[in-house]
């Protein structure tokens, strides 16, 4: 090794020791844990932890709420990935254009509900989606439309924290676009224009291309935040109504910090990991083939 590059080692080791430290330590100790019994028990006493290999995993597959939290996990993030990738891009194509005045206003107060704690949100939404003396009901109840029980009925909690979530985080992605659209290439939009190349067409054939490699990273985001959504239905349902709203990381929670069992637990966090891992890997190839990456 030179001495340049003993140089750059040592430039680049602190930072590599706070990435083994903060990421790498807690992956190796979670996994540590989902093959032991490790408990509140173990807590006063070590001799109360033993070695289970599977059994962590085994149990797990056996629990229907694990499967439920599972599945509620992937409808959450089918549906609302491309709701708030769609929302976000929109909103980013509408304040792009020329058109549009007072843009850094739009901009900041559509970005304010990423930043506004969840707990004051919720409050907010809790009452905009309440049954009886809802706005959202209220609007509905003009163009006909009964009351519905947004968060008491199975079948609209999910599109109603999906709503929120949407609305809590599409500001994100929005400012990440707007850079990104940003440095389209002008002389070939407008280059498309004088050939008579629809909206459409301009936007398939020119904008896309130019903010694909910024699509797969909204993309990757969305998808591992979804994957991880804890805190909307947590303060929004408390995982109700009839389970409906219980995620993956939520279920999670429970085993971990309700009933202490933290070796179940961190079995459910390694699964979750290994979920994130294998979606972003798809996601990547996709981004490859269409040359985004």
């Amino acid at each position: 090794m030179t001495r340049q590059q003993r140089t750059a080692w040592w430039f680049v080791a602190p930072v590599l020791a706070i990435i083994a430290l903060v990421f790498i330590l807690p992956t190796l100790l979670a996994l540590a844990l989902s093959v032991t019994d490790y408990s509140i028990y173990a807590f006063a006493d070590w001799s109360n932890l033993r070695f289970v290999g599977f059994d962590n995993f085994t149990g797990l597959l056996a629990t229907p709420l694990f499967w439920r939290a599972l599945g509620n996990t992937a409808l959450f993030a089918g549906l609302g990935v491309p709701m708030a990738i769609g929302a976000s891009l929109a909103a980013a194509l509408l304040l792009h254009d020329a058109t549009v005045r007072w843009k850094p206003l739009w901009r900041v107060a559509l970005f304010a509900p990423y930043v506004t704690s969840v707990v004051a949100t919720a409050i907010v939404w809790r009452f905009l989606l309440n049954t009886r003396y809802g706005l959202i009901n209220h609007a509905l109840g003009l163009v006909g439309i009964g009351p519905v029980d947004w968060l008491g009925d199975p079948h609209a909690s999910i599109p109603a924290i999906l709503l929120f979530v949407t609305w809590k985080i599409f500001g994100y992605n929005m400012i990440v676009f707007t850079a990104a659209l940003s440095v389209v290439p002008q002389d070939l939009m407008e280059a498309a224009r004088l050939d008579g190349a629809s909206r459409w067409g301009r936007f398939r054939h020119v904008t896309l291309p130019a903010i694909g490699p910024t699509l797969v990273l909204a993309a990757v985001m969305s998808v591992a935040g979804f994957l991880q959504l804890f805190a909307e239905p947590y303060v929004m349902t408390m995982g109700g109504p009839a389970q409906s709203t219980v995620t993956i990381l939520y279920f999670m929670f429970d085993e971990g910090f309700k009933w202490w069992n933290l070796g179940q637990s961190s079995a459910v966090a390694l699964i979750l990991f290994l979920l994130i891992l294998a979606v972003t890997a798809v996601q990547t190839r996709i981004g490859r083939r269409y040359e985004w990456l």
